[in-house]
């Protein structure tokens, strides 16, 4: 486990540092390696202390010269951080996380959006997003490899300077361990609201000019929205079981992927086929420039798509991702 700070207390340098040191390391080790580590910057920043150097500045020296606390970690656990060589590694890890989280989605978007213009129907769509999102995947893992190649091992040749020098102001804020109760409280409000905005569009709407408009369907009352109703009541269940288990396990994960599905496919498929939104709310609202068949409304079924493909894909990692740190 990971050193903590209080709710009340901001986290020092010296707490971001050894929080950032042992993500990276295996849980039966991390107790251990934090006391060890810990201590070493105490000793350290003590001895410049003693020195006459101010506190802040003895931290932040003694911080600087640790460097980059995974590259710390790694040594801590022999872990050799080998794909192209060390030197660069994180440099392009980190470099090609962020390339995929920005370009995926931003090609998905246009591919999709292409597709429909042309007339393409939702299993072309899908699939010609996907088919082509893995060779836009393969393409940056390629180039974005080959660069820091060429760089290692051409440019800058004989030395172990990084192309960016880390600093401490770098530091991540320590990540929440477990699951609290404003998470728990969160979600329920999260869901309640939700709740009431589903009954508000249905009978009041949310166009002032035009009162009783809804955005959904009508046609989906009352069974379509009784089933929402429902794999929203199991969300609030599982958001409770979380907290009450301090975290979530795979059992739970899988559950929550389940229930995201179950929640995110059929809105596609009713979105595909025009029944999800009230086929009369854009014309009304634009004014006649959206009718069914219009390019507006291809390009806005599109977006919407996008929104519940991504809620979903989010949801599922995000947990999956949180239940892999903790376990």
């Amino acid at each position: 486990m990971t050193a903590k700070t209080t709710s009340t207390a901001k986290a020092t340098l010296a707490d971001r540092y050894v929080d950032a040191a042992m993500r990276t390391v295996p849980e039966k080790q991390r107790d251990d390696l934090a006391t060890e580590l810990r201590a070493s910057i105490d000793d350290q920043v003590e001895a410049r202390i003693e020195q006459g150097e101010p506190r802040d500045a003895a931290e932040r020296a003694v911080l600087t010269d640790l460097g980059d606390p995974e590259k710390l970690a790694a040594q801590y656990t022999d872990r050799p951080l080998y794909l192209i060589g060390p030197r660069y590694y994180l440099e392009w890890w980190r470099l090609l996380k962020l390339l995929l989280w920005i370009v995926l989605p931003t090609a998905a978007l246009g591919i999709a959006l292409a597709r429909t213009l042309t007339g393409a129907d939702i299993g072309e769509i899908i699939g010609g997003t996907i088919v082509t999102l893995m060779t836009v995947a393969l393409h940056l893992a390629f180039w974005t490899t080959l660069i820091f190649v060429m760089v290692e091992r051409g440019w800058d040749r004989g030395t172990s300077r990084p192309i960016m020098e880390w600093n401490v102001d770098q530091l991540p804020e320590p990540r929440p361990q477990g699951v609290g109760f404003g998470d728990m409280v969160a979600t329920l409000v999260f869901l309640a609201i939700a709740v009431g905005a589903l009954i508000w569009d249905q009978v009041i709407g949310f166009v002032p000019a035009q009162p009783g408009l809804p955005f959904l369907n009508p046609e989906l009352w009352p069974w379509w929205i009784a089933g929402l109703f429902v794999f929203m009541a199991l969300e609030a269940a599982l958001a409770v079981t979380v907290y009450l288990r301090r975290g979530w396990t795979w059992t739970l994960a899988v559950v929550n992927a389940v229930i995201a599905l179950a929640v995110a496919v059929p809105a596609l498929v009713l979105l595909s086929q025009g029944l999800l939104i009230n086929p009369e709310f854009f014309p009304t609202v634009l004014a006649g420039g959206s009718r069914p068949g219009s390019i507006v409304t291809a390009i806005l079924h599109v977006v919407f798509g996008f929104m519940i493909v991504g809620i979903a894909v989010w949801d599922i990692v995000d947990v999956f991702l949180k239940t892999y740190r903790t376990r």
